[in-house]
């Protein structure tokens, strides 16, 4: 009985100390990567402003091949809607809020597992010449707590950076 005793005790002081270290951490997050890709700023612009050809180089889809996606609207332009289910990445929803051509930026809304808040993400493609173009992809948003916690454990600008190499490696071939 003292064994229970103990170990419930310690069980519920390993939560408390996790819980009281949540509250301490950062709600607001911030992740990206940016790289350079040999091809011209139109190029990689008209690839990456259409959605549907995210699952071709973004880290989640190769992590599960298996999501199922749902689009609607016109692919490219404000309002266009991707959601996705998956076991092993989460559900969510990404909502192209903006896209300005001139400058190569298209703004998104990314909603995580049924939440309400959306999350700011954005690529941006800039030229450094003629033939070649850095690409910006980044995200920001916020995780409710006691989840924030995983932001320990948890680095996304991995997955950018892998995102974007695969980028590259498909429209560089």
């Amino acid at each position: 009985m003292k064994f229970l005793k103990y170990f419930l005790i310690t069980v519920l002081g390993i939560v408390a100390i996790t819980l009281l270290v949540a509250a301490f951490l950062p709600k607001d997050f911030h992740a990206g990567s940016e790289i350079e890709i040999n091809k011209s700023k139109a190029e990689v612009f008209e690839y990456v402003k259409l959605i549907k050809n995210q699952g071709n180089y973004d880290n989640w889809s190769r992590m599960d091949p298996n999501i199922v996606r749902n689009y609607e609207g016109t692919d490219g332009t404000p309002g266009f809607t991707y959601t996705w289910q998956s076991k092993k990445v989460g559900d969510g929803k990404q909502v192209i809020t903006a896209v300005d051509s001139a400058n190569g930026r298209i703004d998104m809304d990314l909603f995580f597992d049924g939440s309400e808040v959306a999350n700011k993400s954005f690529m941006k493609v800039t030229e450094i010449n003629p033939n070649k173009s850095k690409v910006e992809w980044k995200v920001d948003g916020k995780i409710p707590y006691p989840f924030n916690l995983m932001g320990l454990f948890f680095d996304m600008n991995k997955d950018f950076d892998a995102g974007l190499n695969h980028l590259k490696e498909i429209l560089e071939k």
